[in-house]
């Protein structure tokens, strides 16, 4: 493909407009050819400036907009799966942002229709994967020089909830990058969840239990802990450590500037995950488009999509009976194999 790639881009808000900005001025081989949101206005002041791209309402007209020969899905959680089958209709290339699809049958629905087409068209938005940070920690575990990976510590703290933040989005918005951070790192199925809740902190809105510890098990015996705090108040932090048979790493750690002066010192904490991981999300985008004008498809599929959903039910379960739940997967289509 000698041309600029044409994105779509569904959806205009924060996540959203990012893409549109990294697309138009980070991103090459690609261009911004069609913005669709129900706010048309948000959508038209994420685009000022950039020429040649036509505003939508509705993600049809996005879609077949002439020249756009590929989809990003920045809209909230409970529209992708309308937009994922429309681009599947299409023939379309997607990247889509977590979660793919927010409740396991409606992501199911979405595997059985990539798979029905023989082809994979998706790649899920999960970029810890592109972070370098996490891909030096997977060579790593890879390599066995540590031996057998026995736990996963993970950290996962916001400054503040958005309003609407629910208790069940805790485990099934936030946690979900840990829960495909987890199956990647180890090459493992997440098999149970229980999900513990402290008294919540007294900065949590009402009705938020905030924060939770959120147990995984795996397939060959591992476990992995994440503390999940989205009020901490003080900055956006995300760690993982694994402990394995002869060692251990941790990743996360901030790096950033540290100001001493008379009886002190300061160091910055990031203040929001387009900060801490804007690398990662270049270099997923990048690879995207890549891999799209390349005619492949590469990265996170939609069964990740669909695993990530499904076990992040089990732990929503597991939050309202306080107890071990177990993680039920659905054959896993030869696509995906």
């Amino acid at each position: 493909m000698s041309e600029l790639l044409g994105v779509a881009v569904l959806g205009a808000g924060h996540m959203g407009a990012d893409h549109i900005r990294r697309i138009d001025r980070v991103v090459s081989g690609a261009r911004v050819a069609a913005v669709a949101d129900p706010e048309t206005g948000r959508a038209q002041e994420a685009v000022a400036g950039i020429d040649g791209v036509s505003v939508h309402a509705e993600v049809a007209a996005a879609l077949d907009t002439p020249g756009v020969q590929a989809v990003l899905i920045a809209s909230p959680g409970p529209a992708h799966e309308e937009a994922l089958l429309a681009a599947f209709a299409r023939g379309l290339p997607v990247l889509c942002e977590k979660p793919m699809v927010p409740d396991s049958t409606g992501a199911l629905r979405v595997v059985a229709a990539e798979a029905r087409l023989g082809r994979r068209l998706a790649q899920i938005g999960f970029m810890r994967r592109y972070d370098a940070e996490y891909q030096r920690l997977k060579s790593l575990l890879d390599s066995g020089r540590l031996g057998r990976p026995l736990m996963l510590h993970c950290t996962h703290r916001n400054v503040s909830s958005p309003p609407g933040f629910t208790t069940a989005m805790l485990v099934d918005s936030s946690v979900s990058h840990e829960i495909d951070a987890a199956r990647w790192l180890l090459g493992q199925e997440l098999t149970a969840v229980t999900v513990l809740r402290p008294r919540s902190s007294s900065y949590a809105p009402e009705g938020l239990a905030d924060p939770q510890l959120v147990l995984f098990e795996t397939a060959e015996g591992a476990l992995v802990d994440v503390e999940i705090f989205v009020n901490s108040g003080f900055g956006y932090q995300v760690r993982c450590e694994a402990v394995c048979e002869s060692g251990s790493a941790r990743i996360g750690d901030e790096h950033t500037m540290l100001v001493t002066t008379a009886g002190g010192a300061c160091e910055d904490v990031a203040q929001d995950y387009l900060v801490r991981f804007a690398d990662a999300y270049d270099r997923e985008v990048q690879a995207w488009v890549d891999a799209t004008r390349d005619g492949r498809v590469v990265g996170p599929t939609a069964w990740d999509g669909y695993a990530a959903s499904a076990v992040a039910e089990a732990g929503v379960r597991s939050q309202h009976s306080g107890t071990r739940e177990p993680v039920d997967l659905a054959p896993r289509p030869e696509l995906y194999t």
